[in-house]
């Protein structure tokens, strides 16, 4: 999500009651198996790896799920095989929406996720028909609570390789190529300026303002597409206020 609806989804996200938590947990648990069987079991050298345990650290997972879900990656534990998908469809509204997905059931996945788009006003795409509108990018969030001097913040994600810097009503979102994420990273930890949310993410080229009633609808079908076991992100380009 972008502007407003994607720090309104963060924030609700570190709100969530036991039940998401859980399955965020279950989730990142999985993004750092995989990033581990790919790439090894250092995040020095494995920015997969690094930005799962990163996403692990914002979320407070604890520190034994996550050695489990390393060990698992490692082949110390046994484990399902998961395929890497990327499914794509039209929201309410003509919004794009982009999932990735990690399952061990492409028939299973498929099936549910369609009954979702369907349920919600929407409909599953072919492979091509919106992943266009978006690009790979670094994203910063910084709460102007934690560091308000704008001015400053932008010459230091500037010199570290950051393309832009946007500024909403209470934080500064940082927008970078991927490749610059563990300069500005560093820029900012030296500074001692604290992020609500580093990632590298899916962003959409332009955005698609929604009606009220469209709006709710869209947030459902993210609700329930995120509720999805095998549903790992969710990227869409619509836009709503809080």
């Amino acid at each position: 999500m972008s502007g407003h609806s994607k720090w309104a989804n963060i924030k609700r996200k570190k709100g969530a009651n036991d039940a998401i938590r859980g399955k965020i947990t279950t989730k990142i648990g999985r993004e750092i198996t995989i990033a581990v069987r790919m790439g090894g079991g250092d995040p020095t050298g494995n920015m997969r790896l690094k930005l799962a345990l990163s996403k692990a650290k914002a979320n407070n997972i604890p520190k034994d799920n996550i050695n489990r879900a390393i060990q698992k990656g490692l082949g110390a534990t046994e484990g399902s095989n998961y395929d890497e998908v990327v499914y794509e469809g039209y929201g309410p509204g003509g919004t794009a929406v982009l999932l990735d997905i990690l399952t061990d059931n492409r028939n299973r996945t498929a099936a549910d996720v369609r009954h979702l788009f369907s349920k919600y006003g929407g409909n599953l795409g072919q492979d091509g028909c919106v992943s266009w509108m978006f690009k790979k990018k670094a994203v910063f969030i910084v709460e102007k609570d934690s560091f308000n001097d704008e001015d400053a913040l932008l010459e230091l994600v500037l010199d570290a390789g950051a393309e832009d810097m946007r500024a909403e009503e209470d934080i500064f979102e940082i927008i970078a190529a991927p490749d610059t994420f563990e300069s500005i990273e560093t820029a900012l930890g030296e500074k001692g300026i604290e992020t609500a949310s580093a990632e590298v993410t899916m962003v959409p080229d332009t955005t698609v303002s929604l009606s009220e009633n469209d709006a709710e609808k869209m947030q459902n079908l993210i609700d329930a597409l995120e509720d999805n076991d095998d549903v790992q992100n969710v990227y869409s380009n619509y836009e709503m206020d809080e």
